[in-house]
C-alpha cells in the first residue's frame, strides 16, 4: 500500500486505510477515504502477494465516551425550520450510505467511511450539558431538533438511553421538540411523547426514503425495514403524537420514481405532513457515495451522477454534485428538480399531507433549577457491545 503526503510530516491518522474495501454484510460504505485534515492518502496497490482470498472480517461497532462541553447547537440557516438541535451521538450505526453529516467525522481524524458507521462517539453527559444550558438566565426557549445530523434512535441507543434522558429532561420543563428519526426504537418513549403532544409540545418526522427491500438493505443497511418505520407512524399516531413523514433524500433513478407511493402509504398509517429534500454530496460524501454506486449499481450509477449534475447547476469551475447555497442545496435547480418539486406538490394535496408544519408552543417553558436534582432515570443497559472510554476527551458540540 503506497501513501501519499498532504501536509506537513505528521503521522496519519487511522482514517488513511486503504480507499476501496468492498461491500460488508450490514454496512454501507465500501471504502474508507481519508478525511479532508488528514496530511496522508492512502491508495491499495496489487504486490502480487495473496496470502488469503477470502473476505475480511466483520467490522465490530466501537463506542467512546465523549464528554461535551455544549449540547445545544445553534445554526442561522434560513432553511431550517429550526435554530438549535442536539445530537446525541457523533457517527451513526444505521450506515445510510446518503447521509450529509458523514463528513463531520473528519474533525474526528476518522474516515467519513466505513469510520462513521463503526466508530462511534456518546455524549454520556448530554443531559447534565442540557439542564445547565435551559436554566441559563440568558436562556429563550424555542423548539429544539434532536437527530438533526445523526439518528438519536440509532442502535446504541437501545442500550446507552441517552435520547431518552434527554426527553425527559425537556419534559420535566415543558420544552418543545421535534424529533427526525427513521428508527422504530421511538416507540419506547411513547411515554414521555404522548403527554408532551397533548400540550403541542412534541411531533415527530419519520424518514422513509424507499419501499424496496432491496434498496434498503443496500444503503441504509441497520436501519428498520421500511414496513417496520410505516407501522411505527400508525403507533405514534394512535398515542396522538402528530407525524410528518421525511422523503429525504431523494436520489435520480434509485429512490426518485417511488417519491409518490412513499407519500401515500406514509399517509394511510397516519402521517399528516410530509417535505423531501435531493440528495446533497458535500465533501468526501461524493466519494464515499459514488465508491457505494459503482459497486452496487454500475449500470445506473452514471446516470445518476449525471442527473445530480443537472439538479445542481454549473459552478464556476464546471459541473458540480453539491451546491451548498441555502435554498438551492435542499430542492437543487433546473428543469428535473421542478418536475420533483411539482410531483410532490401535487401528491401531497391529493393525499391531504400539504398542512403546514405543527406550530409548537414555547410558552410553557419553566427554566430547571440550577443544582436541582434531575429526573428519576431508569438505568442504563449494557449489552455485547465494543466500548471504549475517552475520560477527559472534550469536544464542542456537532
Amino acid at each position: 500500500m503506497n501513501s501519499q503526503r498532504r501536509g506537513s510530516d505528521s503521522p496519519a491518522g487511522p482514517a488513511c486505510d486503504a480507499r476501496v474495501r468492498g461491500a460488508q454484510r450490514g454496512r454501507g460504505a465500501v471504502s474508507q477515504p481519508a478525511g479532508r485534515f488528514e496530511q496522508l492518502d492512502r491508495a491499495p496497490v496489487d504486490d502480487g502477494w495473496h496470502p488469503d482470498d477470502n473476505d475480511p472480517p466483520p467490522l465490530r461497532t466501537e463506542v467512546s465516551n465523549e464528554y461535551a462541553r455544549r449540547i445545544l447547537s445553534r445554526n442561522q440557516s434560513p432553511d431550517v425550520p429550526f435554530d438549535r438541535a442536539i445530537n446525541p451521538y457523533r457517527g451513526c450505526e444505521h450506515g445510510c450510505i446518503y447521509c450529509f453529516a458523514r463528513p463531520t467525522h473528519a474533525y474526528l481524524g476518522l474516515s467519513p467511511g466505513l469510520d462513521f458507521e463503526t466508530r462511534l462517539r456518546a455524549k454520556v453527559n448530554a443531559a447534565e450539558r442540557l439542564r445547565v444550558e435551559l436554566s441559563a438566565p440568558g436562556y429563550r426557549c424555542a423548539p429544539v431538533n434532536i437527530g438533526a445530523a445523526t439518528d438519536a434512535y440509532q442502535p446504541i441507543e437501545r442500550e446507552r438511553r441517552i435520547t431518552r434522558q434527554i426527553l425527559e429532561e425537556l419534559a420535566a420543563c415543558s420544552h418543545p421538540l421535534t424529533i427526525v428519526t427513521k428508527s422504530a426504537l421511538i416507540e419506547r418513549d411513547i411515554d414521555l411523547l404522548a403527554p408532551m403532544a397533548r400540550k403541542r409540545l412534541a411531533a415527530v418526522y419519520i424518514t422513509i426514503t424507499t419501499l424496496d427491500p432491496r434498496l434498503a438493505r443496500a444503503w441504509e443497511p441497520r436501519a428498520a425495514a421500511p414496513w417496520r418505520r410505516l407501522r411505527t407512524i400508525r403507533r405514534l399516531t394512535d398515542a396522538g403524537i402528530p407525524v410528518g413523514v421525511s422523503v429525504a433524500p431523494l436520489a435520480p433513478f434509485l429512490n426518485e420514481p417511488e417519491l409518490e407511493t412513499i407519500l401515500a402509504q406514509a399517509a394511510d398509517a397516519g402521517a399528516v405532513s410530509a417535505f423531501y429534500t435531493i440528495l446533497r454530496l458535500p465533501w468526501e460524501l461524493r466519494e464515499v457515495f459514488g465508491d457505494w454506486l459503482a459497486s452496487t449499481y454500475p449500470d445506473r450509477a452514471r446516470r445518476v451522477m449525471n442527473r445530480l449534475r443537472e439538479m445542481r447547476g454549473e459552478a464556476p469551475d464546471g459541473p458540480r454534485v453539491n451546491d451548498p447555497r441555502f435554498f438551492s442545496r435542499m430542492k437543487g435547480q433546473g428543469a428535473w428538480a421542478e418536475l420533483v418539486r411539482l410531483r410532490f406538490q401535487l401528491a401531497v394535496r391529493r393525499l391531504g399531507l400539504d398542512r403546514e408544519r405543527i406550530e409548537l408552543r414555547s410558552d410553557l417553558f419553566v427554566p430547571p433549577e440550577r443544582g436541582a436534582a434531575p429526573p428519576a432515570r431508569d438505568p442504563p443497559v449494557r449489552a455485547g457491545r465494543s466500548d471504549t472510554s475517552a475520560q477527559g476527551l472534550l469536544f464542542p458540540t456537532l
